[in-house]
C-alpha cells in the first residue's frame, strides 16, 4: 500500500531523515521504533504531507503522492494523528467527530438558508455515525462531555474515532501511548486491532512502549540516525544486536549476555 523510497529530509546541514526506504503492506499494523532523534516523526510528517522531502518518493497504491498536502491525502484515505491530541476543546466529544467529514451541506452559507431540511438530515446521519464510533471505542458515556475535559488517553481514542468518521485506508499513529495509563492504552490497542481485523485498516505506529509494539505490530521497522536500521517480526528485532546497541541500550545487551 505505502512504499517509501530513499526519503531524505534535510534541515540545512542536519539530515533528519537520510535515505529511509521501506514498505507498509495493506492490512498490516507496522511498528516504527527508534531512539529520540532517529527521524521517526519527521518521516511521518513527510509521508503525511506536513513536510516536503529533500528527495525521494512516497507511493500509495501505485500512485506517487510525494509532496501532496495533508488535505489532499485526507481525501485519498491517508490520515495522521499526533503525539499531542488536537481536539476542539469547547465542543463535545460527539461534535468533534461530526466535524470531521468534509463537504458537509451546512458549510455553505447559502445552503443554511435554502436547504435546511437537508442540513438537518445530514446532521442527524452524522450524529448517528458518531454514536456508532463512540460505541465501537467504548466511550459512549463521554458523548456530551467537552473534549477539553476528558483525559489524555480518551483524547487519543477520540483521534482514532476521527479516522473512523471518514473510513480511512491507512492511519499513521504518533505515540498513542504518550501520557496514557496502562488500562486506556490496552483499550486503544484493542480498538486498533479491531479496526485492522474488522474494517481492514492499515496502521503504522510510532511508539516507545515495546510491550505495546510487540503485542500489535508485525513487522517492526527500526530507525536510527535517519536511516532504517532493521525490520522484521518484533521478537527478531528484540534479539537484533544492532538494535539493542542503538535503541534498547547497552544495559539490556549486557543483561541478555548475563542470562545466557
Amino acid at each position: 500500500m505505502i512504499v517509501v523510497e530513499d526519503i531524505r529530509k534535510h534541515f540545512g546541514a542536519f539530515h533528519a531523515v537520510d535515505g529511509a526506504s521501506f514498505k507498509i503492506a495493506t492490512g498490516s499494523i507496522t511498528g516504527l521504533i527508534g531512539p529520540n532523534g532517529a527521524g521517526k516523526t519527521t518521516l511521518f510528517n513527510v509521508v503525511a504531507g506536513h513536510l516536503k522531502p529533500t528527495s525521494g518518493r512516497v507511493i500509495m497504491d501505485g500512485e506517487d503522492i510525494t509532496g501532496l498536502s495533508p488535505h489532499e491525502l485526507f481525501h485519498k484515505g491517508l490520515l495522521r494523528t499526533f503525539q499531542l491530541a488536537h481536539e476542539f476543546g469547547s465542543m463535545s466529544v460527539r461534535e468533534n467527530l461530526m466535524m470531521v467529514p468534509s463537504g458537509q451541506i451546512g458549510e455553505s452559507l447559502w445552503s443554511t438558508w435554502t436547504r435546511r431540511r437537508e442540513i438537518a438530515a445530514n446532521e442527524h446521519a452524522l450524529a448517528e455515525k458518531a454514536d456508532k464510533v463512540l460505541d465501537f471505542l467504548t466511550i459512549s458515556h463521554l458523548a456530551q462531555e467537552k473534549a477539553s475535559d476528558i483525559s489524555g488517553g480518551q483524547k487519543k481514542l477520540l483521534e482514532l474515532g476521527r479516522t473512523m468518521m471518514v473510513d480511512a485506508k491507512v492511519v499513521f499513529l504518533d505515540e498513542v501511548g504518550a501520557g496514557v495509563n496502562r488500562t486506556l492504552l490496552n483499550t486503544i490497542g484493542d480498538a486498533i486491532v479491531r479496526l485492522n481485523k474488522t474494517r481492514g485498516y492499515t496502521f503504522c505506529v510510532i511508539e516507545h512502549d515495546m510491550d505495546f509494539i510487540a503485542r500489535l505490530c508485525d513487522p517492526v521497522i527500526v530507525m536510527a540516525e535517519g536511516k532504517v536500521l532493521a525490520q522484521g517480526p518484533a521478537d527478531h528485532i528484540m534479539d537484533n544486536e544492532a538494535v539493542i546497541e542503538a535503541y534498547l541500550g547497552t544495559g539490556l545487551k549486557n543483561a541478555k549476555g548475563a542470562r545466557q
